[in-house]
């Protein structure tokens, strides 16, 4: 398992890393509210991002369920009620890959306590998958994006695998169209900017 759990952080941001200091982490949830929140735009990757693990009168859920950060950027995960995991699909798990190649794995065992924290630093781009032990089959699973991964070489965004649950099955489908679009979006404004440049020069 790797990643840093801590079940007695009352703040969310205690963490003892060098990644950053509290004030840009304060910063960075502040913008993940705006720009990567349930039913918002994933418009381009940030340092660090937060998600918190509730459980509603909806069900139990992820939000945001789809971040997209820097290669070597941080994922910070924070439970605000009821018992929920962050664990990886990824074979050192027991779970089918659906994470990138050469990629670690993470678990941070299940977190009871209100304000608990667990995070994770992902070295390796690519697309991510990941779920709640509890509540898998409930559809409580979140994905992250790292870098400007190939979309073509991803094991995450293949057919879900069919030894899953179809509640499973369906969610990873539609994370996976989330991403698909949010990766193809940034693409075409790539491709834009580079036209729009050209056209600069040329006059």
């Amino acid at each position: 398992m790797t990643g840093n759990s801590q079940e007695d952080d009352t703040t969310g941001h205690d963490h003892t890393d060098n990644h950053s200091d509290e004030g840009d982490h304060n910063e960075s949830q502040d913008e993940e509210t705006h720009s990567h929140g349930h039913g918002g735009e994933l418009d381009s990757p940030s340092a660090e991002a937060e998600v918190t693990m509730a459980t509603t009168e909806s069900g139990a859920h992820f939000e945001p369920h789809v971040v997209w950060i820097e290669t070597g950027g941080r994922v910070t995960w924070i439970n605000e009620s009821g018992s929920h995991s962050t664990t990886a699909y990824h074979p050192d798990n027991e779970e089918p890959q659906l994470v990138p190649d050469e990629a670690a794995a993470w678990d941070s065992g299940v977190l009871s306590a209100q304000e608990a924290t667990f995070d994770h630093t992902f070295e390796t781009e690519g697309v991510y998958h990941y779920y709640c032990t509890p509540h898998e089959t409930a559809g409580m699973i979140g994905s992250v994006i790292v870098g400007q991964p190939d979309l073509e070489t991803q094991p995450a965004l293949e057919e879900p695998p069919s030894e899953k649950a179809e509640s499973v099955r369906e969610k990873l489908t539609g994370l996976n169209d989330t991403i698909r679009g949010a990766l193809d979006n940034d693409r075409s404004d790539s491709e834009q900017n580079e036209t729009e440049s050209h056209d600069e020069h040329d006059h």
